[in-house]
């Protein structure tokens, strides 16, 4: 056997690791948000374009799809460290 076994492992009593606690996890808000900024694009594009004219101007659609990738990449930026695991 190329491992070695774990300290206090008896050859004839076969002994259980025991398993590793759950870690629970917290709340990540950077993809629900995400997911919701480009459900609203995305709806607002399909009602752009089923319509005869312009829901919004494109001098207003632009700022305000660039402000919203703005705070969707902080917002991933702040909770990144919610989706890392650290050993």
């Amino acid at each position: 056997m190329s491992e070695r076994p774990a300290p206090g492992w008896d050859d004839d009593v076969p002994q259980t690791v025991p398993a590793p606690k759950a870690e629970r996890r917290r709340f990540d808000p950077a993809g629900p948000l995400t997911g919701l900024f480009f459900l609203a694009l995305a709806g607002l594009f399909l009602a752009d374009g089923l319509t005869d004219g312009p829901i919004l101007h494109p001098t207003t659609l632009i700022p305000v799809v660039l402000i919203g990738l703005g705070v969707v990449g902080t917002v991933r930026v702040l909770t990144r460290s919610r989706r890392r695991t650290l050993r």
